[in-house]
């Protein structure tokens, strides 16, 4: 168990230091680079980012990082347990044990030869299973990914497993037939790699695995033989791998290039096309489109005499934008996978290829960081559209006479709405202007180019004739003087600019993503579910349907009775209607309490109040009644909620709202007694209330200033008759006796106040957050 501590130790020192993430990204270099690429772009990056030379402000994390790169790169273990197992941590020595099974030996000795004896007849050449071993790390990081192009087979084992030691030798045929073809084996321990297993589909071992495309293939046959797991490859292979071809659709395959891929042409005298071709089609399938010709077919006699091959061999025609003189071909009886794959890696792009995704532009420019030896490319900026096929075809013609070596200069072009960000970065979003541009440009790193415009190319061409137009003699001549010039150490491109990858312009959309994993489910579900479950299962969707089928059917009949009775005058609907009319709505007056306080307070929708009766266990008999009388008329009022709160439960809560809207600190002292009878229209969307209570002084003033009225006339001495009309018996201690106020006046004013609420005209009270309600 010592290895799974380090691990655990390894992974928090990465997590503490900062984790690399992908040494060959880091130092600009591909997996295959040797010692000698790896050290030369180390000491060309540590001069450039060295924090003494660099002005860069992540120029130190930079640096560390490049060291790190370069320390797991130039040591040949590490950098192998990396390529193997994604392990990046500097104690990665001590993991050897976990990943490398070829020595693990519990007992000192065969386990099968201690438990069975030495003369036990089992094929015991287990140890084939650990050296081939991955771990989840693995699978995740390079098997997975690596499947979009290359074919893998894993086999999940176990070292007690007596059914995978049984079927060592023929696993071993397996990989001796089709490692050779293009597919990659490997092995999984299922007791040490669980998540594996559960994550392929996997339910018992030994089982064997097929990954294509990022999906999980189980093998669930029990015979392990060639012709068996060939019908199974050949029945999972994408069906748009490729095409048959025939006398009819030649000349449109041929000149089908424009989707920016080479065409490869596979003629054979069999109608069933070989394994090894469909699995180079599948690894070069986003570059080369693949058709194939049945020579033995009647339909394919003028082919064969069109390109006059012999019709006993295999064939294998690419062509380019060129639909008449193929740029490789190779005929054999049996076309070697290894030279096949040679082949069309050589000429996998086209002349004048489109940077139509990151990948076209590592592959046609990629980065290199030996000045010595740069490698340049010629982009010409253009649009998606007819007009400028003429423009293109002209850079097509200069690039196939320019005589440079492809591992020099490249010729390419892109679409400026498809490619935006990246000509935002080197044109600084001024390029409307002139859009038929040429840009040469040299590829630090991966985000990093240097670059220079060819200003005096002029690709606006009228004429399809490439040999007398002037305009392409004058352009062709501008880029040699150019490139010549760029080519040269001493030389440096002008402009640099940090770009983004660019968009993958081949991605699948939204809708052909839904369709590929419906077909994958499809698939998984006819190799997974039994006939026993497929029976279940559609006698499930069977009952259902059955009972929305008899469901429907009931309904149909019952509106099919009432039509009649209402056609007989069974059924009175007016009738109904105004029988309807005729029930008053219910006016609810819910009680304030804290599981009821969001519903009523903080949660209401815009425009809507809760209009709420302050009471107490004593007055509440007396002030419900007169209240729900005010509130009436308000009750067809959707925006309105009514309700009445305890004083004894919510003292707390009306003390704390009252000083929010004082704006004070201080702490209220409240009469309880006091707060009975007062009303109040809470907002709870807008923060704000407005109050009544029979003294509070917005309440009160009408009757303050009609006794204020009054003593100025019975002041008056003018006429003596005054005194009687007004009430002869008015004396100054009248305003004394109105503030005697009893329960059953508590709510007089409350229709008034109602009114001037509804107008707006009533003071409002602004705080800045509604209080909690006690839960006691």
């Amino acid at each position: 168990m010592y290895w799974k501590y380090v691990l655990i130790l390894s992974a928090l020192v990465a997590l503490c230091l900062g984790a690399l993430s992908d040494p060959y990204k880091e130092l600009g270099v591909s997996k295959s680079a040797s010692t000698q690429d790896i050290r030369r772009a180390y000491k060309q990056l540590a001069k450039e980012w060295h924090p003494d030379k660099s002005n860069h402000p992540d120029a130190e994390q930079k640096f560390v990082r490049i060291n790190k790169a370069y320390e797991l790169l130039s040591d040949s273990d590490r950098r192998r347990l990396y390529d193997r197992h994604g392990i990046t941590s500097e104690d990665s020595h001590y993991l050897k044990q976990k990943h490398d099974y070829s020595g693990y030996n519990r007992f000192g000795s065969d386990p099968v030869e201690e438990f069975f004896g030495k003369h036990f007849n089992f094929d015991q050449d287990i140890s084939l299973y650990h050296k081939l071993s991955i771990t989840s790390n693995y699978f995740d990081q390079t098997v997975l990914p690596k499947s979009k192009n290359k074919l893998h087979i894993v086999m999940f084992y176990n070292d007690w497993c007596f059914g995978c030691i049984r079927i060592v030798g023929a696993f071993k045929k397996l990989i001796d037939t089709f490692e050779p073809l293009g597919v990659t084996f490997a092995t999984v321990n299922a007791a040490h790699e669980p998540a594996v297993l559960r994550k392929s589909g996997a339910d018992d071992i030994p089982r064997m695995v097929l990954v294509l495309s990022g999906h999980c293939y189980v093998y669930r046959e029990n015979i392990y033989t060639q012709q068996k797991l060939a019908e199974f490859i050949r029945k999972k292979m994408p069906f748009k791998i490729g095409q048959r071809i025939n006398d009819d659709n030649i000349d449109e395959f041929l000149n089908g290039w424009q989707d920016n891929r080479v065409r490869a042409l596979v003629l054979e005298p069999r109608s069933v096309t070989r394994l090894r071709y469909l699995i180079s089609a599948f690894a070069f399938h986003e570059r080369v489109a693949f058709g194939f010709v049945d020579l033995t077919s009647q339909y394919c006699k003028q082919l064969l005499e069109r390109f006059k091959v012999n019709p006993k061999l295999d064939t294998l025609f690419l062509f380019n934008e060129d639909s008449v003189r193929a740029v490789a071909s190779i005929s054999m009886a049996d076309i070697p996978t290894q030279t096949l794959d040679n082949i069309i890696a050589a000429n996998q792009y086209l002349s004048l290829p489109r940077l139509s995704s990151q990948e076209v532009l590592e592959g046609v420019c990629p980065a290199e960081w030996n000045r010595p030896r740069k490698r340049l490319c010629v982009v010409l900026i253009t649009e998606n559209s007819p007009e400028y096929d003429m423009a293109r075809g002209a850079l097509r013609h200069i690039a196939l006479e320019s005589g440079y070596s492809m591992d020099r200069v490249r010729f390419a072009y892109m679409f400026k709405e498809k490619q935006a960000d990246f000509l935002n970065a080197i044109s600084k979003g001024s390029f409307e202007d002139n859009l038929l541009r040429l840009v040469v440009i040299w590829r630090r790193d991966s985000t990093q180019i240097k670059y220079e415009w060819v200003d005096g190319a002029k690709l606006d061409i009228k004429s399809a004739d490439y040999n007398n137009n002037s305009a392409i003699n004058a352009t062709k001549h501008e880029i040699n003087l150019t490139i010549q010039r760029l080519l040269k150490t001493s030389e440096a491109l002008t402009y640099e600019a940090f770009v983004q990858n660019l968009l993958d312009e081949h991605a699948q959309g939204i809708l052909s993503k839904w369709i590929t994993r419906l077909l994958y489910m499809a698939d998984y579900l006819s190799d997974n579910v039994e006939d026993e479950h497929l029976f279940a299962a559609l006698s499930l969707l069977g009952t259902i349907a059955f009972m929305f089928t008899v469901g429907y059917i009931m309904m149909y009949f019952v509106r099919a009775e009432e039509e009649s009775l209402k056609a007989q005058g069974a059924i009175n609907e007016d009738a109904c209607k105004n029988k309807l009319a005729k029930v008053q709505p219910e006016l609810k007056l819910y009680e304030l309490r804290a599981e009821k306080y969001n519903g009523l307070v903080r949660l209401l929708k815009p425009g809507c109040r809760t209009i709420l009766l302050i009471t107490d266990l004593q007055s509440r008999t007396k002030l419900i009644p007169p209240f729900h009388r005010a509130v009436w008329p308000y009750r067809r009022t959707k925006t309105l909620l009514f309700g009445h709160m305890l004083i004894e439960k919510g003292l707390p809560w009306y003390t704390e709202l009252l000083r929010l809207s004082l704006c004070t600190n201080q702490q209220l002292q409240i009469n309880p007694r006091n707060c009975v009878g007062t009303v109040i229209a809470l907002n709870g969307h807008r923060k704000y209330f407005c109050v009544y209570h029979a003294k509070h002084p917005e309440c009160a003033r009408g009757n303050k200033r009609m006794i204020k009225m009054t003593k100025q006339l019975l002041d008056r001495n003018d006429d003596p008759e005054i005194g009687n009309f007004l009430g002869v018996n008015y004396s100054e201690d009248s305003e004394s006796e109105t503030n005697v106020l009893f329960e059953d006046n508590l709510l007089d004013g409350l229709s008034n106040w109602l009114d001037r609420l509804f107008e707006g005209t009533t003071h409002r009270y602004y705080i800045n957050y509604w209080p909690d309600f006690p839960t006691n």
